[in-house]
């Protein structure tokens, strides 16, 4: 009798899992193919697709970010052009903006862009004029937004955004005090620290890249 409950409740955690998996991978597909944004909006909607309405059976955003990694390098093959052309401008960008300690953030770190995601970065400095006043001494134009970020499990803060079009890319710049420089802010998707890169990192990330297409030929 308790066997047969134990081999069960295996069952239904393989069946659990395997509709986990259904749902994360059809996340995906929605995300690269249908412009989807949004981790909860996409799991919901693959759910639903798929006749899928337990909670048990819903992935973490971080196994969709992992689904929708492996769809791109299967089926779009020109993503990997286009990741290491926005990873490229990121470091050209760093540079410009090296005053402000910039740490490069989001799908273009995460490996996730695609054609409609902008270079993300978060700049450091107290007197948050500071940025604005570098874009336009250096003539480029931009518009200014603001964004929600979460510094820990108790604080969230509105911080000054600024975008702007190079190189035929968008541009997504954060404006951060110098103190959380030391800790990240957490990140929308799994409530951990956000993954940062700063521009020696980025530098090393694009070498071993390039390493790696030599050495496959």
């Amino acid at each position: 009798m308790h066997q047969a409950r134990q081999h069960a409740h295996q069952h239904a955690q393989t069946r659990t899992r395997e509709r986990r998996r259904r749902v994360a991978h059809e996340a995906a597909r929605l995300m690269a193919e249908s412009g989807y944004r949004d981790y909860h909006q996409a799991k919901l909607k693959a759910a639903e697709r798929l006749g899928i309405f337990d909670d048990a059976s819903l992935p973490a955003n971080r196994e969709i970010e992992d689904a929708l990694r492996e769809y791109q390098r299967l089926f779009q093959r020109e993503h990997a052009d286009g990741l290491r052309q926005r990873r490229e401008a990121a470091l050209r960008a760093m540079e410009f903006f090296a005053g402000f300690e910039p740490r490069l953030v989001g799908p273009v770190l995460e490996g996730t862009a695609d054609a409609r995601s902008p270079v993300a970065l978060h700049l450091y400095c107290d007197d948050f004029e500071a940025v604005p006043r570098f874009l336009e001494q250096h003539h480029i134009p931009a518009e200014t937004r603001e964004r929600r970020l979460r510094l820990d499990r108790e604080r969230a803060e509105d911080f000054p955004v600024w975008v702007f079009s190079a190189e035929e890319l968008g541009f997504d710049l954060t404006v951060l005090p110098l103190d959380v420089l030391r800790q990240a802010p957490l990140s929308n998707i799994d409530e951990k620290p956000m993954k940062r890169a700063s521009t020696a990192q980025v530098r090393q990330m694009l070498a071993e890249e390039e390493i790696s297409l030599f050495e496959r030929g």
